[in-house]
């Protein structure tokens, strides 16, 4: 490990892995759920000892067109089964979320949300120092919107995988996937790429389980599904082949049955546009290429993405972001091309990316999660501890957090002679 690289782990990695052990987290103080303005249902959580003055706003990710509007508890806990809001509180933040006023595609309506609970919260418990925006997926996308569109409302933000690079092309991942899936299983999955029957979203589980998954999991076709999982370029992995694939494409069927109709209600019009892609990867590319259903997007859909979605790099406040390499349902490829804007626009000096190397949609550790956190809160706090490495050292817990942290990023575990 270089000088400048233990520098920069001990600096970040050893204060947020110490703060974050020193104490088991307590359970968060919520106050009852409450409405805003919106329709949203928000929830504001407080330490149960000192605040310090600071607030964590967290941005769920996608939920179902047709669930209930409600604050969805399974994305309230990391994927070790930490508690969100009792991890931050116990820290000395104040925790506060809100369900959206609508399901779906919500990035227009999440933004308008997250930035009124910023003031709900400042009605009720007094206006914070800091605020820090965090969120994940379709939260990701609307925490990094929010960092550069609304630098005065917040202070910093932490996006984990979201589709911040192009949200165009992440439309056309799952519309590819969509009309690749009818190539080769043709008449399989009921309606089109552009209009999905009602019944089958309403039996989607019980179809999936009955009809789809016996076929295209089915040993006599595991050429055709592996051809198909190499067209569309979905991540699987290496070590642990099949499962990762059934999960690729559970995924990937699962937007293109929810997500269809009401992206296209959402955005004005159909946003998928395969006219001039070429296909590659199956044991006949020319036939593919050939016969593969065409589709052209509507001009209203694209100027509505263009404006409402997309990114644009210019970043007045920091922004982290955390994204796992193999992620099947929102590609790494999107953080490469949110680098190019952040460069293009001169905005470096605000921005960080911590790649995880494995599979899985937001499958990030919590230690990675913190160390995220920990960067947005020193860029915006110059936070410091007396002597942070003497400290860990006397922590067990924190000291084996920074081992498993460090051998992830190929770093020789720190230890005392």
């Amino acid at each position: 490990m270089t000088r400048e690289a233990s520098r920069l782990w001990r600096s970040v990695c050893l204060p947020v892995l110490l703060l974050a052990s020193l104490a088991a987290p307590a359970a968060a103080a919520c106050d009852p759920d409450g409405v805003q303005a919106s329709g949203a249902v928000y929830r504001i959580c407080m330490p149960a000892g000192p605040w310090n003055g600071h607030l964590v706003v967290w941005a769920h990710g996608y939920v179902n067109f047709n669930e209930p509007v409600a604050i969805p508890e399974n994305q309230l806990r990391l994927p070790d089964g930490s508690s969100l809001p009792d991890l931050i509180t116990s820290q000395g933040y104040a925790f506060a979320t809100t369900s959206y006023s609508v399901n779906g595609l919500a990035v227009r309506q999440g933004l308008a949300d997250v930035v009124d609970l910023v003031q709900v919260f400042a009605a009720a418990k007094g206006r914070a120092r800091f605020v820090y925006l965090v969120g994940a997926s379709e939260g990701g996308l609307i925490t990094t919107l929010g960092i550069e569109r609304f630098p005065q409302v917040f202070s910093a933000g932490v996006a984990i995988c979201g589709p911040i690079g192009n949200f165009a092309q992440q439309v056309n991942y799952f519309g590819d996937f969509r009309v690749l899936f009818d190539y080769f299983y043709p008449g399989l999955l009921p309606g089109t790429p552009t209009n999905v029957p009602a019944d089958l979203i309403a039996n989607w589980p019980t179809y999936y389980a009955t009809v789809v998954r016996p076929i295209v999991f089915s040993p006599a076709n595991a050429q055709r599904t592996r051809q198909l999982i190499a067209t569309a370029r979905l991540p699987t992995d290496p070590f642990d082949f099949w499962p990762t694939a059934e999960q690729s494409i559970a995924d990937g069927l699962r937007y293109a049955v929810f997500a269809t109709n009401d992206a296209d209600e959402k955005l004005g019009g159909q946003p998928f546009d395969n006219r001039h892609r070429l296909y590659v990867g199956s044991s006949n590319d020319l036939r593919l290429n050939l016969l593969v259903r065409r589709i052209a997007a509507e001009p209203a859909a694209l100027r509505e993405m263009r404006a409402q979605y997309d990114t644009t790099g210019v970043l007045r406040r920091p922004l982290i972001t955390l994204h796992t390499l193999l992620d099947q349902q929102v590609p790494y490829w999107h953080e490469p091309l949110y680098l190019t804007k952040v460069l293009a626009a001169g905005s470096l000096l605000n921005f960080a990316h911590i790649p995880a190397a494995r599979y899985g949609h937001c499958n990030v550790t919590a230690e990675e999660a913190l160390v995220a956190f920990g960067l947005a809160v020193l860029r915006t706090e110059g936070l410091s501890l007396r002597d942070p490495a003497a400290a860990l050292d006397a922590n067990p817990d924190a000291l084996a957090a920074f081992d498993r942290l460090a051998a992830t990023h190929g770093l020789a575990p720190r230890r005392t002679p």
